[in-house]
């Protein structure tokens, strides 16, 4: 590898670091958004899904306008990086208050939290698609990007861990909205550690961006969306946001109503992520050895498996269940790794061949569609908590029906399943590895 290939290890962990920030706001509404408009709120199940679904929306048609805005940026730290502080405090402040709604009456709490994720969204907009836009500029080597992804998805699974169970924690021990309050400050600290900590820790990674690609907004959509091996990867990467969403927006559901727990919501967290933190560099290793394609093949069958066995979570022993929930999270491990590693190869290729930079736009398409899987999910998982008859209060203490339970339980379980099962149809089609690219990027 050349030497201005190599990354430093402070470079990769500075890098990996923003993940702090985008782990806690893409884990934490997700998981406990939905519970808070319909357990505390007293919101109704199908609103509370367009609640949470509505501002993810608008970040499908923001994000690719962030990406060309970024792709232009002209500034001497890189084009990027001011974006990551900017945008990033702004999202820190905005958390803090979303689920701080002052009491009134039932649709002023839910106009709050609307306009405030809306807010949210915006301002994680401008600190994503720069974020993930760094890779394809930082470093030309195949190999290398699969390195700087294992640092990246590694501090992602941990904050996904320490987010996803400190947070139902928090609430728990505090109680009632209060618990909400706090919970929102905690992580809103979190995210800032996270913003500032890749802010500073990028400030030597190298930038080698070709100019930006001229053309409208839509010439450049049209040229990222003819780009035959991006389509596919990304068709099939929206399809399991779609399916891991659906699961993390019935974690707290599963823990409090199908298995009747208390604490297993950050039981089943821990479970799910913690194998990520083990597992992330075999993966990485893995994806060298057989390809980027094949170990992400393999690890969406595992994680569409360990869904589908936890359709027995209201029959099944408790260890039957935690046991396919770890099955969940070795192969979620390697559904982060993979794609988030193959992204920029797509936007690389298209940069060497053409000596135009449309990192910005790929990654701005690419975040696209990823928010609007992951706002699609607990979408569909509310309609169908709707469709079995969830009942909603401010107090959480509702006693649900048997067809609610059996709905929870199926929109954990064989949703989501049949979701990474169809993603293989499109992932099959995808044809870049590691030798295509060598060629593509030195025609």
């Amino acid at each position: 590898m050349p030497a201005n290939d190599r990354l430093t290890r402070g470079v990769r962990i500075g890098y990996g670091s923003g993940s702090v920030a985008t782990g806690a706001f893409g884990t934490v509404p997700g998981l406990m958004l939905l519970p808070y408009l319909t357990d505390s709120l007293g919101i109704a199940a199908i609103l509370a899904g367009f609640i949470v679904f509505l501002p993810k929306a608008w970040d499908v048609v923001l994000n690719p306008i962030a990406g060309r805005i970024s792709d232009r940026t002209v500034d001497p730290r890189g084009p990027r990086r001011p974006w990551l502080l900017r945008a990033g405090i702004g999202l820190s402040i905005g958390f803090a208050l979303l689920f701080a709604a002052p009491d009134m009456a039932t649709g002023l709490e839910a106009l709050w939290v609307l306009v405030i994720f809306v807010a949210c969204a915006t301002a994680y907009a401008f600190f994503q698609v720069p974020f993930v836009s760094m890779p394809a500029e930082m470093t030309s080597s195949y190999d290398e990007r699969t390195r700087l992804m294992t640092w990246r998805v590694a501090t992602l699974a941990f904050t996904i861990m320490v987010a996803g169970a400190t947070a139902p924690a928090i609430r728990d021990g505090i109680g009632g909205r209060d618990g909400y309050r706090v919970m929102g400050l905690v992580m809103a600290a979190i995210i800032a550690i996270g913003v500032v900590s890749a802010y500073a820790g990028t400030r030597n990674a190298p930038v080698t961006a070709p100019e930006p690609g001229a053309g409208s907004l839509r010439d450049q959509l049209r040229i990222v969306g003819e780009a035959r091996d991006f389509r596919w990867l990304l068709t099939c990467f929206v399809i399991q946001a779609l399916a891991v969403g659906a699961m993390l927006a019935g974690v707290d559901y599963l823990a409090s109503d199908v298995l009747d727990r208390k604490g297993a919501s950050t039981i089943l967290f821990v479970l799910f992520v913690g194998p990520a933190l083990l597992l992330t560099p075999v993966w990485s290793a893995v994806g060298t050895r057989i390809g980027k394609k094949r170990g992400y093949l393999i690890s969406s069958v595992i994680l569409a498996v360990g869904a589908l066995l936890t359709v027995t979570a209201q029959f099944a022993p408790l260890s039957v269940v935690y046991g396919a929930v770890v099955l969940i999270g070795v192969g979620y491990a390697g559904c982060q790794v993979f794609p988030l590693a193959m992204l920029p190869d797509a936007a690389a290729v298209d940069a060497r061949r053409t000596g135009s930079n449309r990192a910005g736009v790929y990654t701005g398409v690419w975040t696209a569609g990823e928010t609007l899987g992951f706002a699609l999910g607990p979408g569909v998982f509310a309609l169908v908590l709707a469709i079995g008859g969830y009942k909603s209060s401010t107090d959480g203490d509702a006693i649900q029906p048997d067809s609610a339970l059996t709905a929870i339980t199926l929109g954990f379980s064989i949703l989501p399943a049949a979701l990474m099962i169809l993603s293989l149809w499109w992932l099959r089609r995808y044809s870049l590895d590691a030798a295509e690219v060598d060629e593509k990027v030195t025609a």
